[in-house]
């Protein structure tokens, strides 16, 4: 992403009350002013004021302790058969546009949101968005521009739905918000030094830090495996910046793992990247075109880290801009039904959102226009597309919603892409 250091070197439920869908549904989950420490990712609420920022709960600044690091994240009882559920419910309130927006994570600059961002938020009904670049501003100026983001959530935008709110706090060379109230991280070489225990513990703290700010949701860990030692420096995107775990799935496995756990413990959504792998290419895909991976199957033991994050009840799962020679070589990941139908819902069995890298600005993409770029992600399976570049928003939100519209079986993708953030958005 155009976080990584190749180009720089929500806390109440989704339904709050008084979310009134367009068609009066209204959504609870249950979460909301009860007192308990909120699910991983849930949305920041809608703010009374633009000046209002969200705050956790007191819980919610607390780690939970009591979980092994193997228990997944408590998410809501599906519905019984023959009931709506309330994302179902939302789903029904919500136009063809707004459906689509929730489909978007659009970055906003760290130090303030430009007027790109805030259309895209407002006009476009983009649901989700992160925090880019770099800010050492602290965490009270960031409380304050996260407040200008979630403002933007009303009946007319997002349909009432809150906003998940991501940055890219991996640490080392990768962090964007630093400065008062905010821990300086280590690299992920150095956090795996620490042991699992210790590296969940701190994880708990950086990710209370990013709660207490109205973040849910961190682009990390980093689950690819870098093949050695001797390799890394070579290894553009991951090695040469240290943001490996380890050299051998087990150990990226325990750790990184770890890291996402830690997450969870501070009601933080990890994000598990870069699926299905970036530690054995050598270019990198922000800054560079066909890059390609030769070595890793359809069944490489390199995917251990992310089927064990997948298997602890991670929600999201990142996919990388690679192509990848022996799985799909026609297609970069994120444009392969085989790597994000297949390979992440059939053979690992993942039912939440995936997510692309940042599909508006990464050089691997240059060759596709952007209304190509989110036609070919949605209809290949992805949930959500990660745009770093706000001005090309209204193209990619404009193409998706004119074929949705004149297409059925798209229109089914979107549909069911849309619901599937929703639930998330439930802690379901």
């Amino acid at each position: 992403m155009r976080n990584s250091p190749s180009t720089a070197s929500i806390s109440v439920s989704i339904a709050t009350a008084g979310v009134l869908l367009a068609t009066a549904v209204a959504c609870s989950s249950g979460t909301a002013n009860s007192g308990q420490t909120p699910a991983e990712g849930t949305p920041s609420p809608v703010p009374s004021s633009p000046s209002a920022v969200p705050t956790p709960s007191p819980q919610a600044a607390s780690p939970t302790q009591s979980a092994p690091p193997s228990t997944p994240a408590a998410a809501s009882p599906a519905p019984a058969p023959g009931t709506v559920s309330a994302a179902e419910q939302q789903l029904a309130g919500l136009s063809l546009e707004q459906r689509v927006g929730q489909l978007f994570m659009v970055a906003a600059k760290a130090t303030g949101a430009e007027p790109a961002t805030l259309q895209a938020l407002t006009k476009y009904h983009a649901g989700n968005v992160y925090l880019s670049g770099r800010s050492k501003a602290g965490t009270a100026p960031t409380a304050n521009v996260v407040s200008s983001l979630t403002s933007t959530v009303s009946i007319a935008t997002t349909g009432g739905v809150p906003l998940f709110v991501a940055t890219d706090q991996e640490g080392g060379y990768v962090q964007v918000l630093s400065g008062p109230g905010f821990s300086t991280i280590p690299t992920a070489l150095v956090q795996a030094s620490s042991g699992a225990a210790k590296l969940r513990s701190d994880a708990a703290t950086w990710g209370k830090e990013l709660r207490s700010v109205g973040v849910n949701v961190n682009l990390a860990p980093v689950l690819d495996t870098v093949t050695s030692p001797q390799f890394a420096p070579s290894n553009a995107p991951i090695g040469h910046f240290q943001r490996e775990y380890g050299y051998d799935p087990a150990n990226v496995s325990l750790l990184g793992n770890a890291f996402a756990d830690g997450m969870r413990d501070a009601g933080v959504a990890p994000v598990v990247k870069h699926f299905p792998g970036l530690g054995r290419v050598i270019p990198n895909t922000d800054v560079s075109s066909d890059v390609r991976d030769t070595a890793t199957t359809r069944t490489d033991p390199s995917l251990e880290p992310f089927h064990t994050a997948i298997q602890a009840g991670t929600r999201w799962v990142m996919v990388s801009n690679a192509y990848y020679d022996k799985i799909d070589p026609a297609n970069i990941a994120p444009f392969s039904p085989t790597i994000m139908d297949t390979m992440l819902r059939a053979d690992a069995g993942f039912t939440g959102i995936v997510l692309s890298d940042d599909l508006c600005s990464a050089a691997q993409l240059e060759a596709w226009s952007d209304a190509d770029r989110a036609l070919n992600f949605f209809g290949a399976g992805g949930t959500m597309l990660v745009c770093a570049d706000p001005t090309s928003i209204p193209a990619m939100h404009q193409a998706v919603v004119q074929k949705a519209a004149a297409d059925p079986s798209f229109r089914a993708k979107v549909d069911a892409a849309a619901l599937t953030v929703l639930r998330v958005k439930a802690g379901q």
